[in-house]
């Protein structure tokens, strides 16, 4: 890190550390990690959680067909304008395939094979997209066991990837029908389902929470949205400056306390407050190591607001 000004002071009297809000600012802004049962949709699952917690905004990054089960992320607040970071996720998926004829395993493999890498990937017709003809890299799909005709398979792949698309593109290289019996996401991006939690565990967290004010549970269940940009450079800034940046304003030289270095013109950063707020995502407009030598100036333009506005007061005149 790079540091402009060393000694910088923060109020006590606006924001706080992520780790110190209340369920209500969390609510604001945060994510759930869900391990998602079969029969409902992702949307009624979010519509669900959204309605049992009283909130205004809930929703789901990364679907899953109603019969599919395994790791699903609610977003709630303002944490909803990340959703688009988590669709861009790559996946896993252990999926279990029915073979229509006896197959040997060696052949399998050799037609599994043929499936990996850059490959097309048409959504099937029963899905919500639009059908049309893409490609999606698969990295992983292998064997994991072998009961008669049932196959248990392991799969990671890019984002927006349809595994009842890979059964059926196997069945016609194996010249058998192949279908998708069961389907469950182990991860989705870094998130896993070691981290997950089931709509039960969370209705009771929220209820220990609202009726018997016990608030361990929710605490733990409840994700500050900071944690969902955990890999994304950060610049930390002056409070006068988070006060200027969340109604949208470009980050100017005098606001930085810090920056990493070698990043360039471009770069995605993550702005946040001394005491460790995200203030909003914004791309570098000058390369990290001139930003030093500046006195004035913009340093990066931010492309997605996260902190809510006043959080800070301003020091500027209307």
């Amino acid at each position: 890190m790079i540091i402009l000004e060393e000694n910088v002071e923060t109020s006590p009297d606006h924001g706080c550390s992520p780790s110190d809000r209340t369920i209500e600012q969390l609510f604001e802004s945060c994510f759930i990690l869900l391990d998602k049962a079969p029969g409902p949709s992702s949307h009624q699952v979010s519509a669900w959680a959204r309605d049992m917690m009283g909130l205004e905004k809930l929703g789901h990054g990364g679907t899953l067909d109603p019969f599919a089960t395994g790791v699903l992320p609610l977003l709630s607040g303002k944490a909803m304008r990340l959703t688009g970071r988590i669709l861009t996720h790559d996946k896993s998926y252990l999926a279990v395939l029915k073979l229509g004829a006896d197959v040997s395993r060696d052949v399998l493999e050799e037609k599994m094979s043929m499936l990996t890498g850059k490959v097309y990937n048409v959504p099937p017709e029963i899905s919500a997209v639009k059908v049309q003809v893409r490609t999606r890299k698969i990295s992983r799909f292998e064997i994991l066991d072998i009961d008669e005709n049932s196959v248990l398979t392991h799969i990671e792949c890019e984002a927006g990837t349809y595994v009842r698309t890979m059964a059926r593109d196997l069945g016609l290289l194996l010249g058998t029908p192949v279908e998708l019996k069961e389907l469950r996401r182990p991860s989705s991006g870094r998130f896993s389902l070691e981290q997950s939690i089931t709509m039960q565990q969370l209705a009771d967290a929220y209820w220990l929470w609202k009726e018997k004010g016990d608030s361990s549970a929710i605490e733990r269940v409840l994700h500050p949205l900071e944690e969902m940009l955990s890999e994304v450079p950060r610049i930390v800034v002056k409070d006068g400056a988070a006060a200027a940046l969340s109604h949208g304003a470009p980050l100017l030289r005098p606001g930085v306390v810090s920056i990493p270095e070698d990043l360039g013109v471009g770069t995605e950063v993550l702005l946040v407050t001394i005491k460790g707020e995200a203030v909003a995502l914004a791309k570098l407009v000058q390369p990290s190591k001139v930003i030093p030598e500046m006195t004035q100036g913009e340093v990066a333009k931010p492309n997605c607001v996260l902190m809510k506005e006043d959080t800070y007061p301003r020091s500027w005149k209307k």
